[in-house]
C-alpha cells in the first residue's frame, strides 16, 4: 500500500536512474508534486551511446537522445544540489534556493576521475565532453588513451575507425578485471589487428612537458600525441552531503531497496548496493535502471517493496566485436560455446559457476537479452 504521508518528492539527478525513479513514481501510483533537479542544462540522454554510436563517423548527432518523459515532472536543469538538511527535509540548490521534500531520491550520479589537472587532458562523461571529442577526432589527431575498460576501449575503437593513430596505456591487458582473460584476449587480438597501438605497464604518470600533458612510463619514457583522453573510472559526487550526516566522500551505500533512512533513497553510480562481500558500486547503465526501480518503490511502500535482485547484464561495442553479457562477470576459464566455434563470433558462450549460476555470453551475435538470461537459468537448472 502506497504511504499517504507523500505528497512531494524531489529527485536530484536526470541521468538514467533519476529518470527512471520518477517513472517508476508514477508507475507506483505518485500523483503529487515531483521535481527533479539536474546539474546539466540539457535533458536526461544516453550515457552508453556517447562513447559507442556518437564518436562513430557519421552525420547523425541524435543517437543519444532518449524518448520525451511523461512523468510530468516539474525539471529544474542546469541546477545542483548544495546542501541537504535530513531533519528539516529541506534540499538546498545552487542558486540559494531551497526545496523541502517528503521523499528524496539520490541520483547525483559521478564524474570522471582525472590524472592531471591540465585542462588538455580530455574526459568522457557527459555529451558536451562527446561532442568536444568528436570535434577533436575528426581532424585525425594521434591520440593517447589511458586506461584499458570499457570506456578507455570504445573510445580507441571510434578514434581508430575515424582514421586517427591510437595509442592505449593501460596497467593490466584490456578489459581483463571486467570481463575475465578468456573474453580480454579476444577483444586485445581484435584491437591489435585493427591497428591500437597497445601499452600494457603499470605506473604511468600524467605530466606536464612544454605546457602539454604527456604520459610518463616508469622507465621514463614519454608517450606523446596531439590529444590525450584518460578513462580511469568515476567518482561518486556526493560531496554536497557535507553536513547532512550522510556520507559525503564516496559512493552511498544503501539497503537492499535502496534506501539510506525511510524518506531517502539512492540509485545508480552514486549508490553502493549490498552483497556477500560488502556494498558495492555497478556504474553501468543497467544496474542504474534496476536500482532506481527498487529505490523508487521503497519510497512508496516501505519495506513492502521488493528487494533488489540484481540481474547483471553488460554491452560493449569495439573493433568489430559486439558483446552482450547477461550474469556476473569477470570469468574464469575457458567457455562452453552454446553456438559457434570462433571467439571472436558470431557466438554464443556460456561459463557455469560453482555456486549453480552461469553467465551468457553473445559474440556478433545479436540476441534478445531474455534469451541470453535463459541460457543462463537452463546451465543453472541441468
Amino acid at each position: 500500500m502506497m504511504s499517504s504521508a507523500l505528497e512531494n518528492i524531489v529527485v536530484v539527478g536526470n541521468g538514467i536512474a533519476g529518470l527512471t525513479a520518477a517513472d517508476s513514481l508514477r508507475a507506483g501510483g505518485f500523483d503529487g508534486e515531483l521535481t527533479i533537479v539536474g546539474a546539466e542544462s540539457r535533458p536526461a540522454y544516453s550515457r552508453p551511446a556517447l562513447s559507442k554510436a556518437l564518436l562513430r563517423s557519421g552525420p547523425d548527432l541524435a543517437l543519444h537522445e532518449l524518448p520525451p518523459p511523461d512523468h510530468g515532472a516539474t525539471e529544474l536543469l542546469g541546477r545542483a544540489a548544495t546542501g541537504l538538511d535530513p531533519e528539516r527535509r529541506v534540499l538546498s540548490l545552487d542558486d540559494g534556493s531551497e526545496l523541502g521534500y517528503d521523499g528524496l531520491v539520490i541520483a547525483s550520479g559521478s564524474r570522471a576521475r582525472r590524472l592531471g589537472s591540465a585542462p588538455d587532458e580530455f574526459v568522457l562523461r557527459t555529451l558536451d565532453d562527446a561532442v568536444a571529442l568528436r570535434a577533436r577526432i575528426a581532424s585525425r589527431p594521434d591520440l593517447v588513451v589511458v586506461g584499458g575498460g570499457p570506456l578507455g576501449m570504445e573510445v580507441a575503437s571510434g578514434a581508430l575507425e575515424a582514421g586517427c593513430r591510437v595509442t592505449l596505456v593501460t596497467n593490466e591487458p584490456p578489459m581483463e578485471r571486467h570481463l575475465g582473460t578468456h573474453l580480454g584476449a579476444t577483444i586485445t587480438a581484435a584491437a591489435v589487428a585493427r591497428g591500437l597501438d597497445l601499452i600494457v605497464t603499470r605506473d604511468a604518470r600524467i605530466v606536464e612537458r612544454d605546457g602539454r600533458s604527456v604520459v610518463a612510463l616508469p622507465d621514463g619514457s614519454l608517450i606523446e600525441g596531439d590529444l590525450l583522453l584518460t578513462a580511469v573510472g568515476d567518482i561518486p559526487n556526493t560531496e554536497w552531503l557535507a553536513g547532512s550526516g550522510l556520507p559525503s566522500c564516496g559512493p552511498l551505500a544503501v539497503d537492499s531497496r535502496g534506501r539510506l533512512r525511510p524518506d531517502i533513497v539512492a540509485a545508480g553510480d552514486v549508490a553502493a548496493v549490498p552483497t556477500a562481500s560488502g556494498p558495492v558500486r555497478s556504474p553501468i547503465w543497467h544496474s542504474a535502471i534496476e536500482q532506481a526501480r527498487v529505490a523508487a518503490a521503497a519510497l512508496l511502500l516501505g519495506d513492502e517493496a521488493p528487494e533488489l535482485r540484481a540481474h547483471p547484464y553488460f554491452w560493449t561495442e569495439q573493433f568489430d566485436l559486439d558483446l552482450r553479457v547477461a550474469g556476473r562477470t569477470p570469468l574464469a576459464g575457458e567457455p562452453e560455446f552454446v553456438d559457434g566455434d570462433d571467439p571472436a563470433g558470431p557466438a554464443l558462450l556460456r561459463w557455469r559457476h560453482a555456486d549453480g549460476t552461469a553467465t551468457a555470453v553473445s559474440v556478433n551475435y545479436r540476441i534478445p537479452i531474455p534469451r541470453l538470461r535463459r541460457l543462463c537459468e537452463a546451465a543453472a537448472a541441468a
